[in-house]
């Protein structure tokens, strides 16, 4: 009976990976971001588990030009299912922490996995469904061309770069998969054989933290008499009274005095 048991750090990383699940349910999951010259600051739509965020209302207009179908919760399930089912993973971890059997532990490891690939195939489903039933009314139409996102990663879709990425949500999700999957390793003794060639591989990470951690993103220094304030587009003369603004997207504005930034 003992054999049965789950270690106390299987059911610690369980309790960590329910934890996460239930703040899942209350953050974006995913979020497509569109920039295009005419938007510097970019356009973004957050998933989350129940709802649509981000400038939904502005995409809905821009894609209505072109034929695509407007975004609404209420027309996806999914946005109606997803919370509860999310809640029931984490329920479903816990217990499994609390009754500490290594067959129950099986069971919920292979279950989130089928469900989280289940889960992008719905969304490249929808995706497809969004980017390729256009209206053929539309006031703008490209012969052969549909606007289907990108699963992740980015894509190009006329004047627009397409960024598809999990956001908080989604990475919480990803690790209490890889959480319940480090339980799974370690009560089926299989976290021996890939301790080796995980070495190298998390010194890799490391690295790339480090190095990504140090990147330069300062002011940048203005050219007097060259670069044009942002706001009245005159030429910045005195750098007594310059100033500029980094948004948290890492774009920089210039202004030729501290009112034109406030304005």
């Amino acid at each position: 009976m003992i054999e049965n048991k789950i270690s106390n750090t299987s059911r610690f990383l369980l309790l960590l990976a329910s934890a996460l699940l239930v703040i899942s349910i209350f953050v974006p999951i995913w979020r497509i971001e569109l920039d295009a010259p005419q938007y510097p600051e970019g356009l973004a739509m957050l998933i989350y588990a129940n709802k649509l965020g981000g400038d939904v209302d502005i995409i809905n207009g821009l894609n209505h030009y072109i034929g695509m179908q407007t975004l609404h919760a209420e027309n996806f399930i999914e946005f109606t299912i997803l919370s509860y089912i999310i809640g029931t993973f984490a329920i479903f971890t816990l217990l499994t922490s609390l009754l500490s059997k290594k067959r129950i532990l099986s069971i919920l490891f292979f279950s989130f996995l089928i469900f989280g690939i289940i889960a992008m195939i719905d969304f490249w489903r929808w995706e497809y469904n969004y980017g390729h039933n256009l209206d053929p009314k539309a006031a703008i139409i490209v012969p052969g061309m549909s606007y289907q996102p990108p699963l992740i990663g980015f894509k190009q879709l006329l004047n627009f770069g397409a960024f598809s990425v999990p956001d908080i949500g989604g990475w919480l999700f990803i690790v209490s998969g890889l959480l319940m999957l480090t339980s799974f390793l370690i009560e089926n003794n299989l976290l021996l054989k890939f301790k080796r060639p995980l070495k190298p591989l998390t010194t890799l990470v490391l690295m790339t933290l480090l190095f990504s951690s140090c990147s330069d993103k300062g002011p940048i220094p203005i050219k007097l008499n060259k670069d044009n304030c942002s706001y009245c587009k005159m030429t910045i003369s005195d750098g007594q009274f310059s100033c500029e603004i980094i948004t948290s997207k890492g774009r920089t504005y210039m202004f030729d005095d501290i009112d034109c930034m406030i304005n």
